[in-house]
């Protein structure tokens, strides 16, 4: 009688520690694939996420509510199509509301640029604590709307304003800054100045610093003097960030709404709608007079016009990005 034997295992052998480091090594592989198409997604997910919930979906919905009637207190109603937007186009206080609006825009974004662009130059200059005046630049910007707005509404109050003191001690006649339509657009667009002058002034001196000194010493070298180097270097090689702040200025001027809401007790945009801004008019017809839906329509024509401009400034953008600045023309001598 034989007896059977069980095989002992003996480990293992060679070819199966291969066979498990292959395997291994094709995961990790496999993985490092993934991870290359599938990080970058992962990191700009997190705006895109951001963007379809504060952005895109309430874009999408007011477009919802302005082709519906949409109460305040009932909620949705009837779909009416364009009929809000009819209504909104034949609205003379709508047409008021957008001159008030591109006036304002027009007397706050132009000076502000130009005025940025001067203060920049000279905190670019060597100057003595530096730091403490390019800081002080910004202190307007952080003070709150509503205190910039109760000051400036006593400097320009019609009968006891500090402005019109100082006018009628000088023997001039007095303006009516809330009643009249240009003072009233002059006194909000002084407001807006005052907050966001500082603002763009630190991202042009930003851009200012990034620009190679070479260039500047070349440019005294032939015997240019500061004020032909502002306008042959600084200005041009400026040209990129030039159009962002204009464009930033244009979108920020066009919804226009803390300084005209108030600039007086009621926040009505005056007697006779002489400073009503659109965006003031939006909250007007949503809050006031609770048609959802005719407000709606103004957000999306204002939305259509902010898109408008923003696409004849992304055309200027590419027209002048095509151009060639004085750092180039250098370098490309400079290779010749």
């Amino acid at each position: 009688m034989t007896s059977t034997q069980t095989p002992q295992y003996a480990g293992p052998t060679s070819g199966d520690k291969r066979d498990r480091q292959q395997r291994r090594v094709g995961f990790s592989q496999t993985l490092g694939r993934w991870d290359v198409k599938l990080s970058p997604y992962l990191y700009i997910s997190p705006f895109f996420i951001l963007f379809v919930v504060v952005g895109l979906f309430p874009l999408l919905y007011t477009g919802f509510v302005s082709v519906h009637q949409w109460d305040l207190l009932k909620g949705q109603g009837a779909n009416v199509g364009f009929e809000n937007f009819d209504w909104v186009l034949h609205s003379e206080t709508f047409w008021k509301s957008l001159r008030n609006t591109f006036s304002i825009f027009l007397l706050s974004s132009v000076p502000q640029i130009i005025t940025a662009l001067v203060i920049a130059a000279i905190l670019d200059a060597n100057l003595r604590a530096k730091t403490f005046w390019r800081m002080g630049v910004l202190v307007p910007y952080v003070v709150a709307p509503v205190a910039v707005s109760l000051i400036f509404g006593q400097l320009f109050a019609d009968q006891s304003g500090t402005i019109n003191q100082i006018l009628s001690d000088l023997g001039l006649p007095t303006v009516a800054w809330h009643s009249d339509v240009i003072p009233s657009h002059i006194a909000i667009a002084s407001m807006v100045n005052f907050r966001w002058t500082g603002y763009n002034t630190l991202i042009l001196l930003a851009a200012m610093q990034a620009i190679p000194r070479d260039l500047y010493e070349a440019a005294i070298i032939d015997g240019a003097t500061r004020v032909r180097q502002f306008f042959s270097i600084t200005i041009p090689m400026l040209r990129p960030t030039m159009i962002f702040v204009i464009i930033t200025s244009t979108i920020g001027g066009l919804q226009i709404f803390d300084e005209p809401r108030l600039f007086d007790q009621t926040g009505d945009g005056g007697a006779d709608g002489q400073y009503l801004t659109v965006t003031n008019y939006i909250y007007q017809l949503g809050w006031t007079n609770h048609n959802f839906g005719r407000a709606a329509a103004v957000a999306w024509i204002l939305f259509v016009i902010i898109l408008l401009i923003s696409v004849i400034n992304l055309g200027i953008t590419r027209r002048i990005a095509s151009e060639q600045t004085p750092g180039e023309k250098k370098r490309k001598k400079v290779r010749a």
